[in-house]
C-alpha cells in the first residue's frame, strides 16, 4: 500500500470534519436544549485534549525516542511504564 498522498489527506480530514459536524448536528436536532449543547461542547473539547495529550504531550515531553500509531499504543505504553507508588 502506498503513503496517501496531501490530496487524500485533506479529502480524509474534511470526511472526518463533515461526520462530526452531521452528528454533532443530529445530536442537538433530536436534542436541542442549552445544557445538552453545552455538556457536549464540553465533552469534545475533552477529547480533543486527550489527544493531543496523548500523542504530542508524551511524545515530545514524556518519551521523545518513542513513536505512537495510535490510541491503543500510546495507552499500551502508559501501562507499560506507569510508575509504582509506595503506598
Amino acid at each position: 500500500m502506498s503513503d496517501l498522498t496531501p490530496r487524500w489527506i485533506i479529502i480524509k480530514a474534511a470526511l472526518f470534519l463533515f461526520t462530526g459536524f452531521l452528528a454533532a448536528g443530529y445530536l442537538l436536532w433530536s436534542n436541542p436544549t442549552f445544557q445538552f449543547a453545552f455538556f457536549l461542547i464540553v465533552a469534545i473539547w475533552s477529547f480533543c485534549r486527550f489527544y493531543y495529550f496523548a500523542f504530542y504531550v508524551i511524545q515530545h515531553y514524556i518519551d521523545p525516542t518513542y513513536r505512537f500509531d495510535g490510541l491503543w499504543s500510546a495507552g499500551l505504553y502508559l501501562w507499560k511504564h506507569r510508575r509504582r507508588t509506595p503506598r
